[in-house]
């Protein structure tokens, strides 16, 4: 009448023969062979380039992963990096150009010239910056007809769609120029004798700020920083908002309305041109008529002037000789401002560069890395005979090849 304790664990299942068991196919994913680099690295003969793209201790971390590397002789010394400090972290000291670029990736911290573009090989791999205002028209050729992967670093995205390259560079070019500015206000550089940030009883430099992107915001940081009273215009009230949050503190924010612009850089000691350009050109918003109102001894640090400049009075200068006087107003407009802090900029350019060569080797080479990675696939500006930036198929009348459509293509 009653079970017994435990008896309904004893029961057999019951399996209806309307269930049948059929084996499943578990799919794993296939790993891509690996694939080793050869990578070549020049020394860089473009005006007043120190950087290199590559430092030795990123080569020696792609030594380690089973690459070859080659150094042309004296490439790191811009950037204070030796022969030796190369061929201790087991690079390869090359004393011939064209023995570098036998190599299967070039790595360059300079725009691709004219003498270079010649001692390509077919269906090479070149990451290196591009300045699109003096490209020409000959290098793309050979580029296309050498069926060349060429990659604008500074157009590469990480994963979470910023520009790694570019932002690094911002936050030298804005750090420096008000270090830059702090120099030449002082009088052994034929400035006024100000010091930027005052001392007890004497007010600080009044430093404007054109322009509140990654650059002004680095420049405001410095400024801030040493002591400074810094205003800030830009025509985005997002970004004077980001900025301000960023910063962490309260300050005379302003669109860039031309009266009040006017009135504040009549009274500033410093003004820093940071805008960002449009389709390529910065817009020219201080006019030379508002310059020559600025106070005699004054500086402007037009850091915009590589894409035309914030100021109607700048020209460009060189490290060699940065500054000009117009209106009693010095003018810094060196364009390369990162080459003068060479071995950071270096470092920075290494930290964003190495990562991507060691995973080109994780996922089978170049080719599949811009397969698989829509980051790298925005710096692709040639592949294999194609041009697939469109700026540069427009102004050289090219025919422009969509790289996403044709991946997809491939794929």
């Amino acid at each position: 009448m009653f079970n017994e304790p435990g008896a309904e664990m004893h029961k057999k299942p019951h399996i209806s023969p309307a269930f049948s068991f059929i084996t499943q196919e578990e799919t794993l994913e296939i790993p891509h062979k690996r694939k080793k680099l050869f990578i070549g690295i020049p020394k860089e003969n473009s005006f007043q380039e120190n950087r290199i793209a590559l430092t030795p201790e990123a080569v020696s971390v792609l030594v380690n992963n089973g690459h070859e590397v080659a150094v042309e002789h004296c490439a790191g010394e811009g950037a204070y990096y030796f022969d030796n400090d190369f061929s201790e972290a087991g690079a390869r000291i090359v004393y011939d150009k064209s023995e570098v670029y036998k190599a299967t990736t070039i790595i360059k911290s300079a725009p691709i010239s004219d003498e270079e573009a010649g001692l390509l090989q077919p269906n090479q791999v070149v990451f290196s910056p591009i300045h699109l205002p003096v490209f020409k028209q000959s290098i793309l050729e050979q580029l296309l007809a050498k069926k060349v992967i060429a990659i604008a670093f500074e157009s590469l995205r990480d994963d979470v769609g910023t520009l790694p390259i570019v932002r690094s560079m911002s936050e030298i070019a804005g750090s420096y120029s008000i270090l830059a500015a702090a120099r030449y206000l002082a009088a052994t550089d034929n400035g006024k004798g100000v010091l930027l940030g005052g001392i007890s009883g004497v007010p600080p430099a009044e430093v404007l700020i054109l322009g509140a992107g990654v650059v002004g915001e680095s420049a405001a940081r410095v400024a801030f920083g040493l002591g400074a009273n810094v205003k800030i215009f830009d025509n985005s009230i997002y970004r004077l908002m980001r900025l301000q949050n960023n910063i962490g503190r309260r300050c005379f924010t302003s669109v860039l309305e031309p009266y009040t612009l006017s009135e504040e850089l009549k009274t500033a000691d410093v003004a820093v041109g940071a805008l960002k350009p449009i389709n390529g050109i910065t817009p020219m918003v201080v006019t030379e008529q508002m310059v020559s109102h600025m106070k005699a001894g004054s500086v402007i640090i037009d850091i915009s002037i590589d894409r035309g400049g914030c100021f109607e009075t700048s020209r460009v200068t060189t490290h060699e000789r940065p500054i000009f006087k117009k209106y009693d107003v010095i003018h810094y407009c060196v364009p390369n401002i990162a080459s003068a802090v060479s071995r950071t900029a270096s470092r920075a350019i290494s930290n964003v560069l190495m990562p991507i060569l060691q995973q080109c080797d994780d996922m089978g080479g170049v080719e599949q890395i811009i397969m698989e990675k829509s980051g790298i696939r925005r710096g692709v500006y040639v592949y294999k005979g194609c041009v697939t930036h469109a700026p540069i198929a427009k102004r050289f009348n090219f025919k422009y090849t969509d790289l996403d459509l044709l991946m997809a293509t491939h794929g």
